[in-house]
């Protein structure tokens, strides 16, 4: 049976299905809350730099950057950048996004080892995804290099690992967000709930990546055994 199509595909359906109802929760929640105006009229951008500068990061800056949903902290350059929406937007879905960015900076700056750990990954984990996958179909279709199979395993184990240490992050920077949203009085009580959704939704993302890593390294392992005792 190919490669692709053996049984062990099964266990990629419960990363399937989680994947694609986060994408419909954030989607949806994202939509949602970006219709509803925060009462404080302040945009995303006035949020992050709100932020930034009651903690002291004056030297971060806050940018926008094109396309949706691509906002992200960049701690090698220091940089907040919000997607168009968001930078502009003065809704309770920018506001989150904004704060929640804002809350990797404020990581960064206090030496959240979480993150510090994850950005170590960043070299191992970029060549465990795009080299691993390669070398373990080297290693199942040319049995003389069989041993690649297994280095390749081992290389895509960082790229699981670093998904895993992904999770923490977020859920931290999320929970930072709303406790500074509330403490500055950026949202109203009524409105955290709002926020909270679309934060949360986004969450769910990175917990159906990292099962779908997981599950595919289970996958990998599984079929390496079968070969080896074929």
């Amino acid at each position: 049976m190919p490669f692709f199509w053996d049984p062990t595909m099964v266990l990629l359906i419960p990363a399937i299905l989680l994947s694609l109802f986060a994408q419909f929760k954030i989607s949806s929640s994202y939509n949602r809350y970006s219709k509803v105006r925060a009462q404080s009229g302040l945009t995303g951008a006035q949020v992050a730099r709100g932020i930034l500068n009651s903690n002291g990061l004056y030297d971060v800056r806050v940018e926008p950057v094109g396309g949706r949903l691509s906002d992200h902290y960049d701690p090698r350059t220091r940089i907040i950048r919000l997607s168009e929406d968001v930078f502009h937007g003065s809704s309770l879905s920018s506001i989150a996004v904004a704060a929640h960015e804002t809350g990797h900076a404020l990581q960064h700056a206090s030496g959240y080892f979480p993150m510090q750990l994850r950005s170590s990954f960043v070299p191992v984990a970029n060549i465990g995804s795009g080299a691993g996958p390669i070398l373990i179909m080297i290693g199942l279709f040319m049995p003389t290099y069989g041993w690649l199979l297994e280095l390749g395993i081992f290389a895509f184990a960082f790229a699981v690992l670093f998904q895993v240490i992904t999770l923490p992050v977020e859920y931290n920077a999320s929970s930072r967000a709303l406790s500074l949203l509330q403490e500055g009085r950026m949202l109203g009580s009524e409105e955290i709930g709002g926020a909270r959704s679309v934060l949360n939704a986004a969450a769910l993302t990175y917990v159906a990546a990292a099962l779908a890593a997981i599950l595919q390294l289970l996958r990998f392992i599984l079929i390496a055994r079968g070969r080896s005792d074929d």
